[in-house]
């Protein structure tokens, strides 16, 4: 692997590796947009196995019972803070619904990475020059 591939990505729940610290895991925490709007909720992180870095946030919304539920994939570099309960992203409602939305399939693709992360407008993790975020922020 070079440093311009992306690489697979798994979800944690999916792996027998768990987070720093039990108050660092999010996930089942609600997402809200910088305005304080509900996104949904934090469903599973996507991690970077090789790096060991969580890379982003697959947050469910909608559906009933699990049904017709739609995931969002936001890159973490979005995530602005963790409160109670909460994440917020520094990201609104309406660019959030037109992002690429998560498909299985295709989220360790580079491809559909670099675009996720040119919606969003962040470097993507193996590009020259990308700064990881400190995750969770302060």
């Amino acid at each position: 692997m070079t440093a311009n591939e992306a690489r697979q990505l798994v979800k944690l729940s999916e792996t027998d590796r768990t987070v720093a610290l039990g108050e660092e895991d999010i996930r089942g925490f609600v997402v809200k947009d910088r305005d304080g709007e509900d996104l949904g909720k934090v469903d599973d992180l996507l991690i970077d196995p090789e790096g060991g870095r969580v890379r982003f946030l697959l947050v469910a919304s909608g559906g009933f019972l699990g049904i017709g539920k739609e995931h969002s994939f936001i890159p973490v570099d979005a995530v602005a803070g963790i409160g109670a309960e909460e994440v917020t992203v520094d990201l609104t409602r309406e660019h959030v619904a037109v992002a690429p939305g998560y498909d299985p399939e295709l989220s360790s693709n580079q491809a559909f990475q670099e675009a996720v992360y040119g919606h969003y407008n962040y470097t993507p993790y193996w590009m020259e020059g990308y700064f990881s975020p400190r995750f969770p922020p302060d």
